[in-house]
């Protein structure tokens, strides 16, 4: 089934202790590219979500969001500096035996001393962030690739329905080409029975003409190829994997054909018939920029 290289998906949820909310988005890209949006203190997950994200999409500009909120796990410390507290209340003391003041220190008292105090971030177990992460994204990666399937549905439903319009503008040329032939056979023994009058035309000297121009205006080989490359279109449309490059290289090749018909054709209904089966090629052509 075809994926549409567009989608986005979106997850919530709470694990050890923390809120996670990861966020995928893709837009179309000739290869695949990545970036990622993590809290600072998380950076050490990136390389993770890229990995993350390579397993799962094959083309695309893929972007994915992490947001990560504290609920009830600390993730902070306080470290107390026990020398510097102890010479605060030797000081002190010393202080007090100058002065003939009464030791009345106290912790309360030693406890306003703020810079005894540090508070530092604990270090992650980055593994198990890692895996909380992980659940959360496996979610949203999974609303993000339906939507991306049920966009290519729809893509797959418009080309298949274009094919089908120039595969019966391809039978018309196949039906017109030869009364083509016929027509300008017609005109050169008309227009030389009228440069000749009454002197006999030379019915060979016309077929031999004829058979020139027949070669000259034969798209048989262009069709055949035209319709060949319908057909495995048709079947790329169905294979597994991403298909977008091989798909842009076949309507490269479609739009070739359909351009050689309409440089050989000599006939009006030839060339209108070919206006729309490009207008179709260009059409199905902007569709596969879109697929992965």
């Amino acid at each position: 089934m075809i994926q549409s290289m567009t989608g986005y998906g979106r997850a919530q949820e709470t694990a050890g202790g923390r809120d996670i909310t990861v966020e995928i988005r893709a837009v179309n890209h000739r290869y695949f590219e990545f970036s990622s949006r993590v809290p600072r203190a998380y950076g050490y997950l990136e390389e993770k979500l890229k990995g993350f994200a390579q397993s799962a999409v094959g083309r695309g500009k893929v972007e994915i969001s992490v947001q990560i909120q504290t609920v009830d796990s600390p993730d902070s410390g306080v470290v107390l500096n026990k020398a510097l507290a102890r010479e605060y209340v030797e000081a002190l003391r010393e202080l007090g035996a100058e002065l003939g003041l009464a030791d009345d220190l106290g912790l309360s008292a030693v406890a306003r001393f703020s810079d005894i105090f540090t508070v530092r971030r604990l270090p992650d177990d980055e593994d198990r962030v890692w895996a909380d992460v992980a659940e959360v994204a496996r979610k949203a990666m999974e609303r993000f690739l339906q939507m991306r399937r049920t966009e290519g549905e729809k893509l797959r439903e418009d080309i298949l329905s274009r094919l089908s319009a120039i595969e019966a503008g391809v039978s018309a040329v196949e039906e017109q080409s030869p009364r083509t032939v016929a027509l300008y056979r017609q005109k050169l023994t008309q227009k030389l029975q009228e440069l000749l009058a009454t002197a006999a035309v030379d019915q060979q000297r016309i077929l031999t003409e004829a058979a020139i121009v027949a070669d000259r205006l034969a798209v048989d080989e262009e069709t055949v190829r035209l319709r060949s490359h319908i057909a495995q279109m048709r079947s790329i449309l169905d294979a597994p994997g991403p298909v977008g490059r091989k798909l842009d290289f076949l309507v490269q090749e479609m739009n070739r054909e359909a351009n050689t018909i309409g440089s050989k054709a000599q006939d009006v209904a030839i060339a209108q018939v070919v206006v729309e089966m490009k207008s179709d090629i260009e059409k199905i052509r902007e569709q596969i920029q879109n697929i992965e």
